[in-house]
């Protein structure tokens, strides 16, 4: 069976697995604001690094099935260097952010980031949705 006949459900398990890692993210970082501890416990962390590396996972091979190069198809590039930005960001959100206003921004950030990514990939446009603003 030829690879690019899984494309389907690879593209659902990497769906899901956005969907899964922003949502653990979103409840984590909104406890942590909150002053909760669990957020930062090895079972949540490992959690986290399971759903992202699977995520990292389908989208390369999501990446290769379709022939794609980050540097033609700019809206790849795009979505690339948001990634390294919104982990960043997340990073500050949920452990090295030293104040609660940095922790506050950078998990409104990461936020704005995540959802910027998300549409830069439905549209496959380097501004995702910005672009018909």
């Amino acid at each position: 069976m030829p690879l690019i006949e899984l494309y389907p459900y690879v593209k659902l398990a990497h769906v899901s697995f956005v969907a899964s890692s922003g949502l653990l993210f979103a409840t984590r970082g909104a406890a942590t604001l909150t002053g909760q501890a669990w957020p930062t416990r090895p079972g949540w962390r490992r959690l986290s690094y399971v759903i992202d590396t699977s995520l990292l996972a389908a989208g390369v091979t999501l990446w290769l099935m379709l022939h794609l190069n980050p540097v033609r198809d700019a809206w790849l590039g795009t979505k690339l260097l948001l990634l390294v930005a919104y982990i960043v960001a997340g990073s500050f959100a949920l452990k090295h952010g030293r104040t609660r206003f940095v922790q506050c921004v950078s998990f409104g950030c990461a936020l704005a980031l995540y959802l910027l990514i998300a549409s830069v990939a439905v549209t496959h446009r380097p501004l995702g949705l910005l672009a018909h603003a």
